[in-house]
């Protein structure tokens, strides 16, 4: 695969909301196959495509890169074939591979995740201050027009803001689909009453957060809208950066 090919594949991958790694060599000690600029793309099925070097480097880059899309986070890869003493700098991953046949490579690993699809149904001022502040914040944010509307699998918020309008059929599709965050604004007493009309268990009814957002004092719409998103970063898993594995990877049969 040609470099240019790699980054219209990327594009691709970016358009379609697939998760993916870019690997870059910018460093390569010979004895190595990969030279500095080379790249590759690591997908969520441990697929490779393009060229990073050989089997060696392959195998620790499918590793590297399947831990980067769990964590979200990008690091500077070291693959070597020697143990080097020390701890590995800030922001650096180093891995001893028995297989290589010598030489070392670093290889800048970029987590490369489809922003956060935020579902919002409503017509309200606080369902319009949503779609705006969410999408300043990078999210992919959308009006859902219709509350049949399919939810994507990868919908990662639903927020209804329809003061009171076709709140219960979108609250249900968003657990059938496991939405991760279900967001209603309403009053405490009003959201008590919604959820107690759904006749939830109470799993499902703790999964609903009403009233939506953190409690900021937020009396304008927009202030409504970011103490929702709030509540969102507050909420999301967080991940502590690795800056070396110890661990030996098994050697492989293939030279480098």
């Amino acid at each position: 695969m040609s470099a240019e090919d790699l980054l219209v594949r990327a594009d691709d991958l970016r358009s379609g909301r697939t998760p993916f790694v870019l690997a870059t060599v910018v460093r390569a000690e010979r004895p190595t196959s990969a030279r500095p600029g080379d790249r590759a793309l690591v997908l969520p099925d441990g697929t490779i495509e393009g060229f990073v070097g050989g089997t060696c480097a392959e195998s620790t880059v499918r590793v590297e890169g399947l831990r980067l899309l769990e964590t979200g986070e990008s690091t500077l890869l070291r693959i070597t074939a020697r143990d080097e003493a020390g701890m590995a700098p800030e922001g650096m991953v180093r891995v001893h591979n028995h297989c290589l046949s010598g030489g070392s490579l670093d290889i800048f690993l970029e987590a490369m995740l489809p922003a956060l699809l935020v579902q919002v149904y409503g017509q309200a001022p606080v369902a319009r201050a949503l779609v705006e502040i969410g999408r300043v914040l990078g999210h992919d944010v959308r009006p859902l027009p219709e509350p049949t509307t399919p939810l994507p699998s990868d919908t990662g918020a639903v927020v209804v803001a329809s003061h009171g309008r076709d709140e219960e059929p979108v609250l249900r599709a968003a657990m059938r689909a496991g939405v991760p965050y279900i967001g209603l604004v309403a009053s405490k007493r009003r959201g008590a009453a919604v959820l107690a009309d759904l006749e939830l268990t109470d799993e499902e009814h703790d999964r609903v957060r009403t009233p939506a957002g953190l409690d900021i004092g937020a009396r304008t719409a927009p202030e409504i809208a970011l103490s929702i998103y709030a509540e969102l970063i507050a909420l999301r898993p967080r991940t502590a950066a690795a800056t070396e594995h110890p661990h030996h990877l098994p050697a492989c049969h293939a030279d480098e």
